[in-house]
């Protein structure tokens, strides 16, 4: 059977470190003393300490950003919301392809869950680059955290299928497009976390960079409504349960046997977790009796960056894939609607 590679990573941000304001700004939009105290005190435990956007912070303390994107008692539609992920998604992604050989490209991929417009982002990829018009292309939309491994999952379809095959593969969110006002704080909480990045692969049948061994999947049972993620009047609506942590450690050990397929827990030498936040590193340490440092390139994306939803996992990838000195079998995961585990196995060269 054929083998299909990870041949290379490229990530990027945008340029403005908006966290620190975020935690400063956010506490107007509580209703009471008692949330303002609880938010604060889960921003301090968060361990996050950057995470980008394209809004850049504004100096005044009743101010989010300098273009008034968001105003006080004015926050905008949805419409206004699409208009600036059009203005802003290309910019994005091109720092990370520039990082990129794009020659031979045959396929494109594109996951996003927070902005869509058509002609659309693979539209204008094809253009600047330069790609063949006649270039296959897919969209993988509103699937969360979880889809850069779906995408993965379908890249290595299409190079085992296709000798030839170069897929490129973009992972692109605008998070913090979707701050609501509403005061509620399980609601503030969540977007607490959320953050925009990028992130840009090469899958082929050259044997270079993390071999893509296998996937497996799976929807925990009755754990629907933990993480919602639906079109509405203001933006999207985002419902994050604190639920969640306590889902997966306790489906987590009941499905991890077949997630390793065959590999021992001490075989793996990268677990590569995806980072949705503090809790839920913690929950997957605990459901799969994971000791502290197997979790530290994943802790150190959520530090630097935050939840990029589908792109972060990708972060974490390129970490590892950037260390030659850690050769060996790894298992990637993340989480998203459904409650869904998507994972992948894959073998670091070396």
């Amino acid at each position: 059977m054929k083998k299909i590679y990870i041949n290379n990573i490229a990530t990027a941000v945008p340029d403005f470190d908006i966290h620190g304001k975020f935690i400063e700004y956010c506490p107007q939009l509580l209703p009471d003393k008692r949330s303002i105290k609880l938010f604060q005190r889960m921003a301090e435990r968060s361990q996050i300490e950057h995470r980008y956007s394209f809004l850049q912070p504004h100096p005044d303390d009743d101010k989010l950003d300098i273009e008034s994107f968001y105003r006080n008692g004015a926050f905008p539609g949805t419409q206004a919301r699409m208009e600036f992920y059009e203005r802003f998604a290309f910019t994005l992604a091109k720092r990370a392809l520039d990082q990129l050989d794009l020659t031979g490209t045959t396929h494109l991929i594109t996951t996003t869950c927070t902005g869509f417009y058509a002609p659309g982002l693979d539209h204008q990829l094809i253009q600047h680059y330069g790609l063949p018009g006649n270039i296959e292309r897919t969209t993988v939309g509103f699937m969360g955290c979880y889809a850069a491994i779906n995408a993965l999952k379908l890249a290595r379809h299409i190079a085992r299928s296709e000798p030839h095959a170069k897929v490129l593969v973009l992972n692109l969110e605008l998070c913090t497009l979707h701050l609501k006002s509403t005061g509620t704080l399980e609601e503030i909480l969540s977007f607490a976390i959320f953050a925009d990045g990028c992130a840009a692969s090469i899958v082929s049948a050259q044997p270079i960079g993390l071999e893509i061994q296998g996937f497996d999947s799976d929807v925990m049972p009755e754990t629907d409504d933990l993480i919602t993620w639906r079109v509405g009047n203001q933006g999207f609506d985002m419902h994050l349960s604190g639920k969640v942590p306590g889902a997966i450690a306790k489906n987590l050990p009941l499905v991890l046997n077949t997630l390793l397929d065959g590999y021992a827990r001490s075989d793996i030498k990268h677990w590569a977790i995806h980072p949705g936040g503090r809790t839920v590193l913690d929950a997957v340490k605990a459901g799969a009796e994971l000791e502290e440092h197997q979790l530290s390139e994943s802790r150190e994306v959520l530090r630097k960056f935050g939840n990029m939803s589908s792109a972060t996992i990708m972060f974490v990838l390129r970490n590892m894939l950037n260390n030659p000195q850690k050769p060996g079998p790894g298992l990637a995961m993340a989480f998203g609607p459904g409650l869904t585990i998507e994972s992948m196995r894959f073998v670091h060269q070396g």
